[in-house]
């Protein structure tokens, strides 16, 4: 802006020789710039006072607006936001049937370091390495010397711990509270509960969520507050969990086997009262999983929902049920079991020459492969498959863990005839122990399906027919004269009527081809024959026993003497009492298994060259 001079020069000399005063023009050109001072303070102002007005219009019109919104919005409770981290609810607890506790939180505090608040970083570097031994003096050092604002020490730490850092008095070491997952059993039923870990978390609080298991599968309900709390009740028993987990660690030592599971099913539930994957894992110390290698090697690895084996034999018993279903044979029926029984390019062959004819029976009770075979060419390639698929062998089971898809099972592409015939005797088809005890779940339930389940008393629709009941009952007589007379006479205790099949199969190499020093040894049993109650599964991976006979494989010398041990304990547990009329004045052996020579179960399909 131009300001206008009080005296301009020229109107001075005009005012003085017209004989003014010079002074008059001064004072008008200052009444002059004091009005235009003024006019523009007013302009001011006012674009002052409609900014104001505006703001407050704003202010007071969203409040307005907030207020009407949470007017005719549905009444909540609010939920606490809480600094870096957001805690949902508080985690339920995991229970087994009886209300005893697998899973549950506890108090505890995490230690963090602010190394620029730190009076003695040295110093407190060497105390906490002398606290925590995993952790590295030497990084300690350097972090707390560094450019670091904040890091973590520990994320959770017991009483003893945080007191021992509290007396180290230092002001940059901080302490935060936080619930923490804890498995009260260690190890037991480690593969079923999985474990958690750390989700939203901050300094004063962190989000507990589920890393695998059921606490995976269920994080959401486990973190829902709409369940007030209450507990996730699976249908697991903790005693017999136990027992079973027992048993199975004996049995896999004396057996020299690299891995052992088993399953307990309750068969009118379609409730999983034990299941026991070995080797196991403490989920209170989680370990990493495998990266790399076989995924069975690793603790982590559960052999009853994720693993795909050949069953063997085990198979055995699907297309004799189906035929008896069809009305194709019944139990006392000839069946051709001449051997060799050639099939294209390739021959089957029994373990021993059992004459010309069996009867059905004696099929599964000798374990014959080509009397199977002939039976499956009974049925026919499409039923076969249709039946194998309606008894669940062509998709994952519907357990309540994430880990379930894994366990699909792997079904040829293509079903020839040679393949037909390798997967009555169960070779070519790899599934799951879960699968192998839904499927034998079924037959024992008059041929209604199963679907196992590890929740306690869910209301679920009955499942299909796919079974005659007549033809479900033949076949568990059948199974039973296996125990009584066949391949599986050490699973035989006196009074509890098992009835069972075992099943040697060779596993099959990464590049091709089987392994003929590896197998996986599985006996399938049902208890007790005269009314079924339970089905329980016992797989060894590639156990081995030696004997009087020389070194065994097979699942009659090995996986059946520990089914046996099983039954003997866990038969008080689930409150099932023997038959007085049937209990002999003998007691069987304990893991003194008979060493014989292999099992007819084993499989011997030779290309015709």
């Amino acid at each position: 802006m131009i300001r206008t001079p009080l005296r301009p020069l020229a109107r001075i000399l005009r005012a003085r020789e017209r004989g003014e005063n010079p002074d008059d023009i001064e004072a008008e050109n200052r009444r002059l710039r004091h009005e235009r001072i003024q006019e523009r303070a007013q302009n001011r102002s006012g674009v002052r006072v409609v900014l104001m007005a505006s703001c407050f219009i704003l202010a007071f019109g969203t409040v307005g607006v907030r207020m009407g919104m949470l007017a005719s919005s549905e009444p909540s409770e609010p939920r606490s936001q809480v600094l870096s981290a957001q805690i949902m609810s508080q985690r339920a607890d995991i229970t087994d049937r009886h209300g005893r506790v697998l899973a549950t939180n506890l108090l505890t505090h995490s230690v963090y370091a602010h190394p620029h608040q730190m009076v003695d970083p040295v110093g407190a570097a060497k105390g906490l390495a002398r606290i925590f031994p995993d952790l590295e003096e030497e990084r300690l050092i350097r972090d707390f010397t560094g450019d670091r604002k904040f890091m973590w020490i520990k994320r959770k730490i017991s009483p003893e711990q945080m007191q021992a850092v509290h007396d180290i008095g230092e002001p940059g070491l901080l302490f935060g509270p936080r619930e923490m997952r804890v498995y009260p059993n260690g190890h037991i039923a480690s593969h079923i509960l999985g474990g958690s870990g750390f989700g939203n978390e901050g300094v004063s609080s962190a989000e507990v969520v589920g890393v695998a298991g059921v606490e995976k599968a269920f994080d959401g309900w486990l973190r829902d507050p709409a369940n007030e709390g209450a507990p996730l009740a699976l249908s697991i028993d903790l005693a017999v969990q136990s027992a079973m987990e027992e048993v199975l660690a004996s049995g896999m030592k004396v057996m020299n086997a690299k891995g052992a599971g088993g399953i307990l099913l309750e068969i009118a539930t379609g409730e999983i009262v034990a299941m026991t994957s070995l080797p196991d894992f403490d989920p209170n110390d989680r370990p990493r999983p495998l990266l790399t290698g076989d995924p069975s090697d690793s603790p982590l690895f559960n052999r009853i929902v994720q693993g795909q084996y050949e069953l063997g034999s085990t198979f055995k018993i699907f297309p004799v049920a189906q035929a008896l279903d069809l009305g194709l044979i019944n139990p006392n029926s000839g069946i051709n079991t001449r051997t060799p029984m050639q099939i294209g390019k390739y021959r089957i062959n029994d373990f021993s020459n059992y004459g010309p004819q069996l009867s059905a029976t004696d099929v599964i009770v000798k374990s014959s492969n080509v009397g199977t075979v002939r039976i499956a060419q009974m049925v026919g390639v499409e039923r076969q498959r249709e039946f194998l698929r309606d008894l669940g062998f062509f998709d994952p089971t519907e357990i309540e863990m994430v880990e379930a898809p894994t366990g699909k099972p792997l079904v040829p592409t293509r079903w020839p005839a040679v393949t037909a015939a390798t997967v009555s005797f169960g070779h070519g088809l790899a599934a799951s122990p879960l699968h192998l005890a839904a499927a034998y779940a079924t037959i024992a339930n008059g041929g209604r399906k199963v679907t196992p389940t590890l929740v306690h008393g869910r209301q679920r629709p009955e499942g299909e027919q796919v079974l005659s009941t007549s033809a479900a009952n033949m076949a568990v007589s059948m199974l039973r004269q296996v125990v009584t007379r066949g391949t599986g006479r050490t699973a035989e205790i006196a009074g509890f009527e098992i009835a069972g099949k075992t099943g040697t199969a060779d596993k099959p190499r990464p590049g091709g081809g089987y392994y003929r020093d590896r197998n996986v040894a599985t006996f399938a049993s049902v208890f007790p024959a005269s009314n079924p109650q339970y089905v329980l599964i016992v797989t060894m991976d590639e156990p081995s026993v030696r004997g009087l006979a020389g070194e065994s494989r097979t699942a009659g010398a090995t996986a059946v003497p520990v089914a046996a041990e099983l039954v003997r304990r866990l038969a008080p547990l689930i409150g099932l009492e023997p038959k007085t009329d049937e209990i002999l004045p003998t007691i069987a052996p304990r893991f003194q298994p008979r060493v014989e020579p292999p099992a007819p179960d084993e499989i011997k399909l030779v290309a015709n060259q």
